[in-house]
């Protein structure tokens, strides 16, 4: 992670942490507890794991991608019909339990847990200063992780104490979601209690960032109140900025509106086809770049997570967002001259926030992409309060006000602020979502969890695809037990 990973570190986790697994029961060797033994003995030991259990946030391009795909508002695309054709199922709602890629996600998140509580089993090793601060990351990420896995999968295995070893293979019950999401809320109430206000390096999060991830939490349990409260302590911490578009350009990253976002890096300009999650490059830029592109400005791709006609025509008039959003890739080579070649499910368009851009990569291009992703922004606090404080019947006002300074940002006055209330002002915030995280990862699952998912994904059944399939590897080895339908 820029900014945050330094050689010597990287050389530590590595030893320690880059250990592909199969299956949340990995096989452990009996070296990695005498290695444990004699670890954590001084500070930078527990700097160097920190480091390590961030890392895993870089390997979660496809939870950002399906977050769209699955949507309406994207087509999986590609070169064809079968080109990465786990994502190709999630767009057409046809997934099962072999898909190698809700496999992936399934174990890299469990990856970050495990992480996390190595840190825990060996929290009580030493004292220094600083140490509780410290654990007040660990207990932020590990709470990411697993509102990850229960936004995925629902009910999913829940420990805390210490890492999974080989011996605890066959063992693993689901945790049901509500006991999970309990979890979740402890981990960032403890991280709110130690974290500090601010942090020296960028990309490690703060107080406020557990705050603004709280209130998610409580939002995707109906909890309004506890919620608004919650988000209370990052309205007016944060900003948003005035030019829409630069927030997800390479000198935006970082910026006054960015609460939390995953940091990528192409200094190292280190790849491994085989391992494609272990550069520190952000590997989904290159899929939502076009192909065979000779052109200014972007850079070639493989033409994934195509937006759709319908969505680019869905903005209001006078919508800032959408060109900032949306590259209308005809219009762009008629204007410059550039030529590219149509891709699968070509659409006329392409994810402006996180296409590929010329010279924003390095060593193997298509892995080492430094392009962060903006996992919270301030807009999307201000729509979660507005929420909140509508959907709980709070206060309609300020879930007003809310709103429209989003709105304000996005036609530049406040000509088209919104004035409802009641359910037609729970009616505009959740459009307002749509325009202005769209292509962000929220969108499929903002549909899901507000009960509109079976109205318009086409496909979508309700009572089964609210939740993705367990892995059929997670079945077959530990015994778990399969999500209704799959």
């Amino acid at each position: 992670m820029k900014n945050l990973k330094k050689i010597l570190l990287l050389i530590l986790v590595t030893s320690l942490f880059n250990r592909c697994t199969d299956h949340v029961d990995y096989e452990a060797i009996e070296g990695y507890q005498i290695t444990s033994e004699i670890y954590f003995q001084q500070e930078a030991d527990y700097d160097a794991a920190l480091v390590g259990t961030y890392d895993v946030l870089q390997w979660l391009f496809f939870n950002i991608q399906l977050g769209a795909i699955a949507s309406e508002i994207t087509l999986c695309g590609g070169e064809s019909a079968t080109d990465y054709i786990g994502i190709q199922q999630i767009d057409d709602m046809t997934h099962y339990p072999e898909n190698n890629v809700l496999r992936q996600i399934w174990q890299f998140l469990y990856e970050g847990v495990n992480r996390a509580n190595y840190m825990e089993e060996n929290k009580a090793n030493i004292d220094f200063e600083g140490k509780e601060a410290m654990y007040g990351e660990v207990y932020f990420l590990r709470a990411y992780y697993y509102f990850e896995l229960v936004k995925f999968f629902g009910d999913v295995p829940l420990f805390t104490e210490a890492r999974l070893t080989a011996g605890q293979a066959g063992t693993l019950m689901r945790t049901p979601k509500d006991e999970v999401y309990a979890q979740i809320e402890l981990d960032l109430q403890n991280a709110i209690a130690s974290l500090p206000n601010s942090q020296s390096q960028v990309g490690r999060v703060n107080k406020y960032t557990a705050y603004a991830l709280l209130g998610k939490v409580l939002l995707y349990q109906d909890k309004f109140a506890e919620a608004a409260s919650a988000l209370d302590n990052v309205i007016g911490v944060y900003s948003l900025v005035s030019d829409y578009g630069s927030q997800f350009l390479r000198f935006g990253e970082n910026g006054p509106e960015s609460v939390f976002e995953i940091q990528y890096s192409n200094q190292s300009n280190w790849y491994d086809w085989g391992c494609a999650h272990c550069s520190e490059g952000n590997y989904a830029i290159i899929m939502n770049g076009p192909r065979g592109w000779s052109g200014p400005e972007y850079a070639q791709g493989w033409s994934f997570n195509v937006p759709t006609e319908e969505f680019y025509n869905s903005f209001e008039e006078g919508d800032s967002r959408r060109d900032a959003t949306v590259l209308d890739i005809e219009a762009f080579a008629a204007t410059t001259g550039a030529s590219y070649t149509e891709g699968y499910d070509h659409t006329g368009y392409f994810n402006n926030k996180y296409i590929p851009r010329a010279g924003e990569s390095g060593g193997q291009t298509e892995l080492n992409y430094l392009t962060n992703f903006r996992i919270i922004r301030y807009s999307d606090v201000l729509l979660m309060a507005a929420e909140a404080y509508n959907r709980g019947g709070i206060d309609d006002g300020l879930a007003q006000e809310f709103l429209n300074q989003v709105r304000r940002r996005a036609f530049g006055g406040d000509d088209n602020d919104i004035s409802a209330s009641g359910s037609a002002l729970t009616d505009a915030i959740w459009e307002e979502r749509k325009f202005e995280l769209s292509l962000e990862g929220h969108r499929f699952f903002d549909l899901v969890r507000t009960g509109r998912a079976s109205s318009l994904i086409a496909g979508f059944v309700e009572g089964k695809h609210e939740v993705f399939p367990i892995p059929q590897q997670e079945v077959d080895i530990s015994g778990l037990t399969q999500n209704a339908g799959y």
